[in-house]
């Protein structure tokens, strides 16, 4: 799995989400992981996406007026599951559907509107939650992630591998403090991934109602 995220790939491209529920119907675009692995994303009331033996993320910016959001909220739906696996391992972590939420200190968020890739590769000051439906852990546990600096990011998983309709309500303040300390800082970025790459599976998968608070 080669799902090294930085914040400079969820900021780089534009698309302000809406204030309260986002909309999967413009504003989202994929990002890919490799120059021969995507998924297939379909965008609208819901964001549906089917991964085969592949890995890449849909991404957005938060709009100014939702960066100081606490909790959010969202249904998903697995109808076709990759295998459990260990989410702490880097290159053999693939998981049905994540959705990520981007967080940089409220004072650095301004100047950091319209950074561009190159700019925000490496920016110490970014935190990244993933939350994931998938591996076979706990819920509410706080893995470290095996991918870029250490301490930039942590996977929060949610749900085992599996097939199934659920829906969930986070507490992103709480979840920040407890992987990171302190404050949360401002919301500037959010996405949605599906990675089968490693277990060379299939999987079918859809993600809508996500509102922020």
């Amino acid at each position: 799995m080669r799902l090294a995220i930085t914040a400079a790939t969820f900021m780089a491209l534009g698309g302000a989400a809406m204030a309260g529920p986002i909309s999967f119907a413009s504003g989202w675009q994929e990002q890919r992981l490799s120059l021969f692995s995507t998924n297939d994303y379909r965008f609208g009331s819901s964001l549906s996406m089917q991964s085969e033996g592949s890995v890449s993320i849909a991404w957005t910016r938060v709009g100014q007026g939702d960066w100081g959001a606490d909790a959010a909220s969202w249904n998903w739906t697995v109808e076709e599951s990759v295998p459990a696996t260990d989410l702490s391992r880097k290159g053999g972590d693939d998981r049905n559907l994540s959705i990520y939420f981007v967080f940089v200190p409220e004072a650095s968020a301004p100047g950091l509107a319209n950074a561009n890739i190159r700019s925000l590769l490496g920016n110490s000051e970014v935190r990244i939650i993933q939350y994931a439906w998938g591996g076979n852990h706990g819920r509410g546990q706080v893995l470290p992630s095996p991918y870029g600096p250490r301490g930039q990011g942590v996977t929060i998983p949610l749900r085992q591998a599996g097939t199934g309709s659920h829906s969930e309500n986070v507490d992103l303040a709480g979840d920040y403090a407890r992987a990171f300390g302190g404050s949360k800082g401002a919301l500037v970025g959010l996405a949605v991934s599906g990675d089968s790459d490693d277990t060379d599976s299939r999987i079918r998968a859809a993600i809508g109602g996500l509102t922020l608070r």
